[in-house]
């Protein structure tokens, strides 16, 4: 099997054992960052978000951000650091399928108009794993 995709699959692997990522944007000249819902399939990402919020328009003034996961409580302990480009998807069927109960006390269904989804594209991965080994995944 080719090594990246070797490195893709265990990527994956770590994302599904890690529900939560911190999300930096750039606000103004400087990095904003919080913690948010990761919703992954494979190295496709995505993030749920209220429409109102500052996130949107941080993203539409700079696409780039950067996530980093699998240390915190609950984690694995290997570590993904992700570089990329985000942008506010309009794919209704792509909004379907994330929608879950957790989503409910928050937005009134998938055609809630402040029901948003962030998709991120990646253009590096950092991957540390438990032992201290790092290996880089460019697109």
């Amino acid at each position: 099997m080719n090594d990246k995709i070797k490195l893709e699959q265990e990527i994956a692997k770590i994302m599904d054992h890690n529900k939560f990522c911190s999300f930096a944007t750039v606000e103004g000249n400087k990095p904003k960052q919080r913690y948010m819902a990761l919703y992954n399939q494979g190295l496709s990402i995505h993030l749920v978000t209220d429409g109102k919020t500052h996130k949107v328009e941080e993203l539409e003034e700079n696409p780039h951000v950067s996530l980093l996961l699998g240390y915190e409580a609950g984690g694995s302990k290997d570590v993904v650091e992700i570089e990329g480009t985000c942008s506010v998807t309009k794919d209704d069927e792509l909004r379907e399928r994330i929608w879950n109960d957790d989503l409910k006390p928050y937005f009134s269904g998938p055609e809630d108009p402040n029901y948003v989804i962030l998709e991120v594209k990646i253009g590096r991965i950092v991957y540390t794993d438990k032992d201290g080994d790092t290996r880089e995944w460019i697109e």
